[in-house]
């Protein structure tokens, strides 16, 4: 492929959010990412606005948690522009870049958590890591996290390897929340959980959502997490975002993946139960 080429015709739909959320924080402009000859992603646009939850979807090798990782400044693009909080962050100098991380956080997909340290230490640690706060400052800071997401106290002293799945998400997130970000970054939260502690751990992200006004990038293919907290969504695929807004205009869109993902029988089992709780925008037939 000549990776000269113009860029495809603009997404079937680019909607942007209500009047409730803020400006853009981040705004990716002409993004290609390329591994060796391989075109990830080709003159991709996408801009998330604060406030907003925003969740990325694509087929297998679409690139969204390379997409992802750029947003974090851990890996660069061939070409394009990142910018987070209004900094170029894929021109961000060691420097920048470690300023940079203090004003988010970000939830992995198997939590991360460093196994030699307990749960305490693993919340704890990016706060010491500034090297400003007293350590009796941190331990308080610390419990609240833990009590902000439902974390007993109990657990402060335990290791990851003694934790359930649903305890490592939780603990993960505590520490991603520990800098008090503006935006916080999730990799398939709801992963490896069965549905009851699924459904609970959705229902603590829209708390911390609307009661810390965080401004929330996910990727996920749980559909039952998608529909319930996305306020706008974003497909991936044909190395672009072919697709970007709300739920009930994204599944209006004629596109194969669109069709495939969300409208097959998973797809419609999980509008069906959302839609018994009133919690999505679905199209109307």
């Amino acid at each position: 492929m000549d990776d000269t080429a113009p860029g495809r015709q603009a997404p079937r739909l680019t909607m942007k959010p209500d009047e409730k959320v803020g400006p853009a924080i981040v705004e990716i402009e002409g993004l290609w990412t390329k591994f060796g000859r391989t075109v990830v992603h080709q003159d991709l646009n996408l801009e998330i606005y604060a406030g907003e939850i925003l969740s990325i979807v694509g087929g297998s090798g679409t690139g969204k948690t390379v997409l992802l990782r750029q947003m974090l400044g851990l890996e660069r693009p061939a070409r394009g522009c990142v910018r987070v909080f209004g900094e170029d962050i894929s021109e961000a100098g060691a420097d920048q870049l470690k300023r940079m991380r203090n004003h988010w956080g970000m939830l992995f997909q198997q939590g991360a958590l460093y196994s030699a340290l307990t749960v305490f230490d693993n919340i704890a640690l990016p706060m010491r890591e500034l090297r400003a706060l007293p350590e009796d400052v941190i331990h308080d800071a610390v419990l609240l996290k833990m009590n902000m997401v439902g974390l007993g106290v109990e657990h402060a002293g335990k290791m990851p390897s003694d934790l359930s799945g649903g305890m490592v998400k939780r603990a993960s997130l505590a520490r991603a929340l520990a800098l008090e970000p503006q935006l916080l970054f999730l990799d398939e939260p709801t992963a490896g959980l069965d549905p009851d502690l699924s459904d609970a751990f959705v229902a603590l992200i829209q708390s911390l959502h609307r009661e810390l006004g965080l401004t929330v990038v996910m990727v996920t293919h749980d559909l039952d997490t998608l529909f319930a907290l996305s306020t706008r969504i974003a497909v991936l695929a044909e190395k672009h975002v072919i697709a970007l807004g709300p739920t009930r205009d994204i599944l209006k869109v004629d596109h194969p993946f669109i069709k495939q993902f969300f409208l097959g029988a998973r797809g419609q089992r999980a509008l069906e139960v959302l839609d018994e709780h009133g919690q999505t925008n679905a199209p109307e037939n």
